[in-house]
């Protein structure tokens, strides 16, 4: 227990932890699904034995038993894989691929200090066992049939249990022959050198869930090991402690790896143990020509040296450290007496550092070229660009209503609207964070839900380096999660059903992001079902949700989904069918800004579209006029901007009116109807139409009264204190200091006109819904 600055540090240190925690799963999530679907090299296998070996080791230190338990089982289990002795197959893949999963889930637990269930995980632990034990039978029955390994080979190491617990130490060191003294016969070649580690370890060792074996199997894929157990601290048996560390070990290892690489397999324990890495060397005086001394590639000049060497002696071509040919016989290698000054020599050139190992330094100083930074400080920073933009667009407007100013004014201004525009990019630049963090929580949730509802689906994914700002991110998951869900249940068939339809059993969803403009683009598609109208109207009927003599368009009748309460599942299960989830994905949608679209058709699957913008913060504009009111148009959307003719508009017979340019037609909104705006220019060929393009690809024409000039504008959500306004995605202030409203495009494009003359019910200015009727359905369901 610490209290007071310590019980702080404490708890940013294990908050820290977490955090670090939810990148490498994030990273272990994708690594984990390429295993399933592929053979991974031994680089990847490293990779996810480091991320399981990081996140037991510092749930070791802050106590996290379970957490610790499990993932030492997994690490164990990825350790064999490594070292061939569990090779990879399907059921391996599925045996790991399920331990990330009860990993993630342990850590989330530990994150939120929930309790898990006690047996939870256990089934997977036990998967993880029974591959343990039947790759140490087959050790076991392979050594047993080839006694005469060689003295430099590996000896087997036994299974580790779910607890942690090597299996009866005594037991391990009476079936594990006894070391050879180093120099009982080894044979070793000039580029070999021999390492003696002295490893003394602590209590702290075993507290912060560290294994020696573990250790000891780390040195084995390095070279020859050589292993000297030493219990000369063994107290007796009434005075031992079973949490203190008693034991000791030498090794002695052969290997061509550089020191620094043997360094890295103690680089997690280094402080919980007593530790000594040196290279060894022979005894003073010491015959230089007997085989035992020799060989070791200390002893001789390396490659450099012989070459400068033969120049100086052109009498002696073949410098002692050449390179021996392949078949030529350890002992057949020309040596070198071993002087002080040839071991020195012998010795510098390992310490130097190879063109390679620059290289490597030099990525290892750059890769450290980050910093962890609170997610409040980001914000506050953003806010107070924020700011800065609307007092540089206040002093902007001052100087163009006082005549302009004086030239070293405009100058001063310009200068201070560039380096604003410039600041604001790179402090937005810093939350921006790629999707990949968020699509990479999928697949696991597709292996959860297809497992428990027996269906085989596929999970593809693209564009998962689009960025978008971090508290777009932050609020994409629950959506997409509801979405996923729902797609697994209502829109993926049974393997059986598939066959019958025709299909492959194997359902595809495909999860994709784009950027398009200002927006992000989500498409999650899936080759399912489709939407059943007639049994979603007779739902919606029977609900309630519509009128008996309402006539719904298709794309209506897709919209019902999202109406609050509505489900179409037979059943209630803890995947679906209580009516809540579609309705909360719309609201979260509308809620950043955004939208969401549906498309069906039925025996072939649905796509839903996510239009969201890429931040909440700024964004470029054209403020325009529409009577006494100034809005906002997003200048991304923005193609051109005409003063048509008369004979350019036409008045359909239907409602409404089209434009005409250079040859096509392009229905127009006019703002003063919709938002009902008095004293604004009722005939488009007296103002400006400005044309647009939504996500969706099409063009209208949005007739106002006057540009006003383009703007860098600060978004102001009305969502905290005004319910969701249609056709409006936020507020900014002008650089008069006036409120004007920023236009959601793609929802002016569904909104109904008003009559001209036809004042609005709830009077001047945009029409509020209530707040559990989303923005963008049509007026038509709510008839």
């Amino acid at each position: 227990m610490t209290t007071g600055g310590q019980g702080g540090e404490y708890a940013q240190f294990k908050a820290t932890f977490f955090e670090e925690c939810s990148e490498i799963l994030a990273d272990l999530d994708g690594r984990l699904t390429r295993l399933q679907s592929e053979a991974i090299d031994a680089e990847e296998l490293n990779a996810i034995f480091r991320a399981v070996h990081s996140i037991k080791a510092g749930a070791g230190a802050f106590n996290l038993g379970s957490l610790v338990g499990f993932s030492h089982t997994f690490e164990a289990l990825l350790d064999w894989m490594r070292d061939g002795r569990i090779t990879q197959n399907e059921r391996v893949a599925t045996a790991v691929v399920h331990a990330g999963d009860v990993l993630a889930t342990l850590v989330a637990a530990a994150q939120t200090d929930s309790p898990v269930e006690p047996d939870f995980g256990a089934d997977v632990a036990e998967e993880l066992q029974a591959l343990l034990d039947e790759a140490g039978r087959r050790a076991a029955g392979a050594a047993g049939a080839a006694p005469s390994a060689t003295a430099g080979s590996a000896p087997a190491r036994p299974p580790v249990t779910a607890s942690g617990d090597a299996r009866d130490a005594a037991s391990d060191r009476s079936e594990t022959p006894a070391a050879p003294a180093l120099d009982a016969g080894i044979t070793h070649t000039d580029s070999l050198t021999c390492y003696r580690i002295d490893f003394v370890p602590r209590a702290e060792l075993f507290r912060h869930a560290n294994e020696p074996l573990l250790l000891i199997g780390e040195l084995q894929r390095l070279g020859t090991l050589e292993t000297t157990l030493r219990d000369d601290r063994l107290p007796a048996l009434a005075d031992m402690d079973p949490e203190d560390a008693y034991f000791a070990w030498t090794f002695e290892l052969v290997t061509d790896r550089p020191q620094s690489e043997i360094a890295e397999v103690f680089e997690f324990v280094d402080a919980d143990c007593d530790l000594t890495l040196a290279p060894v060397l022979p005894a003073a005086g010491e015959d230089a020509d007997d085989d035992d001394a020799d060989g070791w590639g200390l002893f001789e000049p390396d490659a450099q040296d012989a070459e400068a060497e033969a120049g100086d002696h052109d009498a002696e071509p073949h410098a002692a450290g050449a390179e021996p040919s392949p078949t030529a016989s350890p002992a057949a290698a020309t040596r070198t007496p071993a002087t002080p000054e040839a071991v020195a020599a012998a010795i510098a050139p390992t310490a130097r550092p190879t063109a390679s190992g620059a290289a490597n330094a030099a990525q290892a100083k750059s890769s450290v070229s980050s910093i962890r930074v609170d997610l409040g400080r980001v914000d506050r920073l953003v806010n107070m660009v924020g700011e800065l933009v609307i007092t540089q667009a206040m002093l902007a407007q001052q100087l163009q209503e006082s005549h302009g100013g004086d030239r070293e004014s405009i100058r001063g201004s310009d200068e201070l609207a560039t380096l604003t525009r410039e600041l604001q990019e790179c402090v937005m630049a810093i939350r921006m964070q790629p999707v990949r963090s968020v699509f990479q929580r999928m697949p696991r949730l597709v292996r959860e839900v297809s497992a428990k509802l027996d269906k085989h689906v596929r999970l593809v994914m693209s564009g998962e380096q689009t960025e978008v700002d971090k508290t777009v991110i932050e609020e994409l998951a629950d959506p997409l999660t509801h979405m996923i869900r729902n797609a697994i249940d209502h829109g993926i068939e049974t393997p059986e059903a598939r066959i019958a339809a025709g299909k492959p059993p194997e359902g595809t969803i495909a999860l994709s992001a784009a950027h398009v403009g200002s927006n992000i683009l989500i498409h999650l598609e899936d080759d399912g079902r489709g939407i059943d109208r007639e049994r979603l109207l007779a739902k919606a009927l029977a609900k309630g949700i519509i009128a008996a003599d309402a006539k719904l368009s298709d794309e209506e009748i897709d919209d019902l989904i999202f109406s609050p309460g509505f489900s179409t599942a037979e059943t209630v299960t803890d995947v679906s069918g209580r009516g809540v989830g579609m309705d909360v994905v719309r609201r979260n949608i509308v809620n950043l800004g955004g939208r969401i679209q549906v498309q069906s058709q039925l025996g072939k699957g649905t796509r839903f579209t996510l239009v969201i913008p890429l931040t909440l913060a700024v964004l470029d504009g054209m403020v325009v006029a529409v009577g006494a009111e100034k809005y906002i148009l997003p200048l991304t959307s923005i193609i051109e901007s005409f003063r048509p003719d008369k004979g350019q508009v036409s008045t359909l017979a239907g409602g409404g009116d089209v434009a005409s340019i250079r040859g096509q037609f392009y229905r127009l909104v006019q703002l003063h109807r919709i938002f009902d705006v008095p004293s604004a220019i009722t005939e488009p060929w007296r103002g400006i139409v400005v044309l647009v393009e939504t996500a969706s690809g099409e063009k209208i024409g949005i007739a106002v009264d006057e540009l006003l000039g383009q703007q860098q504008v600060v978004i102001k959500s009305l969502q905290e204190n005004y319910d969701p306004v249609a056709g409006i995605s936020g507020a900014t202030i002008l650089g008069n200091g006036r409120v004007a409203l920023i236009l959601d495009i793609e929802n002016l494009t569904r909104l109904p006109e008003r009559p001209a003359g036809r004042r609005a019910d709830a009077g001047r200015g945009p029409t509020a819904r209530p707040i559990d009727e989303p923005a963008d359905v049509p007026l038509a369901l709510s008839a």
